[in-house]
């Protein structure tokens, strides 16, 4: 019976032009997904854990956490999020947010003091111009920080939310999911007011985390519903993806999301260490990753970022014959790879090799 069901989910796989994660490398020590010789979409490019895996030392890091003649790595990561030429992991050890500057090299941390001391920081969305808005869970309030890492202002209160976990901005409007609450709140970005509360009883079951995508439209992952839900930016359901179990498309434990300019959808599963595609209409188009200690395998996954940014700086890992088009960045709770980048693109070789 078993294998019965591992051939079903391959011609189903095979039927969506999907594949599983590779259980060895590609002849020359690349990790593609789908494995060659299909079509790869997405390369593990590299595994990130501390400012030696940057090709420098951490220095201000280092020294804050550990003294000055200790090496020190992430934590517990749980968020990321990407500007020009920076990387920012939230870590929920240190209850920091960590910067990779990609230009120096080197690690560093959101200098928190002050009025914009972070408590219990959950959730970070990184804008554009490089304002990171970050969810805080002990001050419930989503707090700000401007393109020099500044504080620049705070939303919401112990009025407003109860246990603030993520956010995500879009125009004029800054989304928030409340656990506690279960609800998704819509604020205005210029007065903070509530515009909206998304979420009668039952509606949600311990949302965790959320994301926007080009349109505007709005994505909620409902974690004990094992279901992402899709919402117009005004708050008005649109779809419900995935459902609970263990088949191809399904959830068992769903964390982070992020949406790329195409309006596919990322979501991370931390039971089955993988993030699954889906694109703009729901459809599962790929899954990548998978337990393990091989080159791109996950432990714990939980947040995940699109980058379209900072590919020059990822592009000497990749196999010359596949180009690059964005960048997929995995936070993985524990192991030696605490943060993975995988680049996602297309194969411009003249033909597939074979296995």
């Amino acid at each position: 019976m078993k294998n019965f069901f591992i051939l079903l989910i391959s011609i189903v796989l095979a039927s969506l032009g999907c594949a599983a994660m590779p259980d060895k490398e590609a002849p020359h020590g690349t990790v593609f997904y789908p494995p060659l010789p299909q079509q790869p979409r997405l390369q593990f490019l590299h595994a990130i854990s501390g400012g030696h895996d940057l090709g420098k030392g951490q220095s201000a890091f280092r020294e804050f956490l550990v003294g000055k003649h200790q090496y020190q790595t992430l934590g517990r990561p749980y968020d990321v999020g990407a500007a020009k030429d920076r990387i920012y992991v939230m870590d929920r050890m240190y209850r920091k947010i960590v910067i990779f500057d990609l230009v120096q090299k080197e690690l560093s941390f959101l200098n928190d003091t002050g009025v914009g001391s972070l408590g219990d920081p959950s959730g970070i969305w990184v804008s554009e111009d490089d304002f990171k808005y970050v969810a805080d869970m002990q001050r419930k309030q989503v707090v700000v920080f401007d393109a020099n890492d500044a504080f620049f202002r705070a939303y919401g209160g112990k009025e407003v939310f109860e246990k603030p976990v993520d956010v995500a901005v879009y125009g004029s409007r800054v989304y928030v999911v409340d656990m506690e609450k279960d609800q998704l709140i819509i604020l205005d970005k210029a007065t903070g007011d509530v515009i909206r509360a998304v979420g009668e009883k039952g509606d949600f079951f311990n949302p965790t985390h959320v994301a926007v995508g080009p349109s505007g439209n709005v994505f909620v992952n409902d974690a004990f519903n094992f279901t992402v839900k899709k919402f117009t930016p005004d708050g008005a359901l649109i779809d419900t993806i995935g459902f609970h179990g263990d088949n191809i498309g399904g959830f068992a434990r769903p964390k982070g999301l992020a949406v790329d300019r195409k309006g596919n959808l990322y979501s991370v599963d931390a039971a089955f260490e993988n993030v699954q595609i889906f694109d703009d209409q729901g459809r599962l188009l790929l899954f990548f990753g998978g337990a393990g200690n091989a080159p791109g395998s996950m432990y714990l996954p939980a947040g995940v970022a699109i980058d379209y940014r900072n590919v020059s700086y990822f592009s000497k890992y990749t196999d010359p014959n596949f180009e690059l088009e964005y960048l997929v960045y995995v936070t993985n709770t524990y192991g030696q790879g605490k943060l993975s980048v995988y680049g996602f693109g297309h194969w411009v070789g003249e033909s597939l090799p074979e296995e």
